[in-house]
């Protein structure tokens, strides 16, 4: 758990404060699964394996000699036998570097290293859209529910709003809410970044959709660990 259950209670009872002063609702999402490009790990496997193995022929290193079964200083054939020899060696030391590569940029960080940071908003934009329409917020009564998404593992904060408030809140206004989520985050005090940001979301809705005279609490106020 990323999240004690004392932190847990401050985060649902911040969202259930905020929502006593809007009719919309307010959804918290945090994961720390860490997200793997299978193109970056390709891309950087496919990469090494053609350059290094040609940087090393034209330095004049010889590919029998960089493996065990390469036959040392013995020469049993004709030349047309040690190009081909020499060609096989080539390639196996491709096909041993692609795949090392791969393992290495699959199974450590160096995948999130290598990624791009406008590849992981995508993702991340992609996953907390997918939160959105699996978790409901599509579905309250004005259309006015709000998902603050966070992927700790890519670093990336979303705020999602349903359509009903974009027609009225500018996007640019929820600018503040992500500021104070990484504000908090990078300060090792998440709780408190994600308090903050739903005291501004709060405020933002509370401006343009008013409670109304029948409010029901149409989601849970919960933070949820992915």
């Amino acid at each position: 758990m990323l999240f004690t259950p004392e932190e847990h209670a401050r985060i649902a009872a911040a969202i259930a404060e905020a929502e006593t002063r809007t009719s919309g609702e307010i959804f918290a999402i945090v994961t720390d699964e860490v997200s793997k490009n299978g193109a970056v790990a390709l891309g950087a496997a496919a990469t090494v394996a053609l350059i290094v193995p040609l940087i090393g022929v034209a330095v004049g290193l010889d590919p029998l000699r960089l493996l065990p079964f390469g036959g040392g200083d013995w020469h049993i054939g004709g030349d047309r036998f040690e190009m081909l020899r020499g060609i096989s060696a080539f390639v196996a030391i491709q096909d041993l570097l692609f795949l090392a590569v791969l393992a290495l940029t699959w199974f450590t960080p160096l995948n999130l290293w290598l990624t791009p940071r406008k590849m992981r908003r995508e993702r991340v934009h992609a996953e907390a859209m997918k939160q959105f329409l699996s978790k409901g917020l599509h579905v309250t009564a004005e259309r006015t529910g709000v998902l603050l998404y966070v992927s700790l593992a890519d670093h990336v904060a979303e705020v999602i709003a349903d359509e009903g408030i974009y027609a009225k809140v500018a996007p640019e206004l929820w600018g503040d809410t992500i500021i104070a989520l990484v504000e908090g985050i990078k300060a090792g005090k998440a709780t408190d970044g994600f308090v903050a940001a739903i005291g501004i979301a709060g405020a933002v809705l509370a401006e343009h959709f008013p409670p109304r005279a029948h409010n029901p609490n149409e989601l849970p106020d919960k933070l949820i660990e992915l």
